[in-house]
């Protein structure tokens, strides 16, 4: 493979991971805007969060056997399809009921693009690069915390949250077209797979019965809750409590997206010297110490503004190196069903997501506290879960 020819999946590859985050993260500055439009509280704005984190935790499940079956790129197109038409609905909604329902829409959409993504990685790319790849890819993802949030700011400020979700329908214009002319038939498409339920799940819990793979998988999925955490506890911290406005909350969280961009790079060189699960290990320790400090320190109302960030940005970056790692493992001991496992994977991540986030809405009013109790307990249940689960892997792959 050419290093053109890298650099062009990488992008795409990355511009598809990063679909979904985008979705979640440009509309944020837009919730007090949201809640004041359709006559409704940004706690029930919330909810929308909680309705794409089910659309894509539901989703996963839909598409992965439907990209083992008709192979990567049909399917993909067709979830895409999907998430342009509900992003156009979601430009002229007029209820907060309408609006949760098209968000879990979209969301079913774009899970199509980051299930196709990961088993396209699988497709690939050998299994010892694959948290390499994962580091690269977060690159790409880690950009639209970055750019969506701030751009959503303005956009919002100057011409309405309406117009973000036209934004995304345009995204996912270029995304479908430059998947569908920029990325490879990488699986052919396998008859043999049924789409009866009963297969299906027969296939799902082979997968599942893998040691692998929930070891792992679970282990990734519940420390990538407390980010999930973070970003549905966000506007209501930074904009409720703390009283920024709109364009300096975007600020706020395209800084923080910078603890996820040098956290993959920083893994990408750590790999030189240390194995993927060292790197889970070591990232998971330091996780729990700081996520304790943060919550001793909101407990005793120790931190202003600048001081939550730099927990926030301390907490996130573990989380940046121990995903891409996580991800790699759960992947290595599938072929055949890379895309049943990928979707798996997700579901369970992006499930546990959205419990999180439906956790921040109902308990995260005027204090911190809550948010910082919930990533407590994922940080802490993840670490126990990796060192149980990984008694039993007994083949390295």
């Amino acid at each position: 493979m050419t290093k053109a020819k890298y650099f062009k999946l990488i992008l795409i590859l990355g511009s598809l991971t990063a679909l979904g985050p985008f979705s979640i993260d440009m509309y944020l500055p837009g919730f007090s805007g949201i809640a004041k439009d359709l006559n409704t509280s940004v706690a029930k704005v919330a909810m929308t969060l909680s309705s794409y984190f089910i659309g894509i935790s539901a989703g996963q499940l839909l598409y992965g056997p439907l990209l083992d079956r008709f192979g990567r790129k049909k399917p993909l197109f067709i979830g895409l399809l999907v998430y342009i038409l509900a992003s156009l609905g979601c430009v002229f909604v007029k209820d907060i009921d309408t609006f949760i329902g098209l968000r879990f829409i979209q969301a079913v959409g774009s899970c199509a693009a980051t299930v196709a993504s990961v088993s396209m990685v699988r497709d690939l790319f050998p299994v010892r690069d694959i948290p390499k790849v994962f580091s690269l890819l977060m690159l790409v993802v880690g950009l639209s915390p970055m750019l969506a949030p701030t751009v959503g700011g303005y956009v919002t400020d100057y011409y309405g949250w309406h117009t973000v979700f036209f934004i995304l329908m345009c995204i996912g214009i270029l995304i479908m077209l430059a998947a569908q002319f920029g990325l490879p038939d990488s699986y052919a498409p396998d008859k043999t797979i049924s789409l009866k339920p009963k297969p299906i799940i027969l296939n799902f819990m082979t997968v599942l019965k893998e040691p692998q793979f929930y070891t792992y998988a679970f282990t990734g999925a519940i420390a990538f809750s407390g980010l999930f955490t973070y970003v549905a506890a966000s506007p209501i911290l930074f904009m409720d409590v703390y009283k920024v406005d709109p364009k300096t909350y975007g600020w706020i969280f395209a800084f923080m997206s910078l603890s996820f961009i040098l956290a993959s790079q920083l893994n990408s060189l750590l790999l030189k010297w240390f194995t993927s699960e060292q790197m889970i290990y070591g990232a998971l320790l330091v996780q729990t110490i700081v996520v304790v400090a943060f919550f001793i320190a909101a407990q005793n109302d120790l931190l202003g503004l600048y001081g939550t960030i730099a927990m926030l940005f301390l907490f996130l970056a573990c989380i940046g190196i121990s995903n891409p790692n996580t991800a790699g493992l759960t992947l290595a001991p599938f072929t055949k069903n890379a895309g049943s496992a990928s979707a798996l994977m997700g579901a369970i991540q992006l499930g546990l997501g959205a419990l999180a986030s439906f956790a921040v809405g109902i308990f995260l009013k005027d204090s911190m506290v809550p948010m910082v109790v919930i990533m407590a307990v994922a940080t802490i249940a993840a670490f126990i879960v990796l060192n149980i689960g990984k008694r039993k892997i007994k083949v390295k792959y």
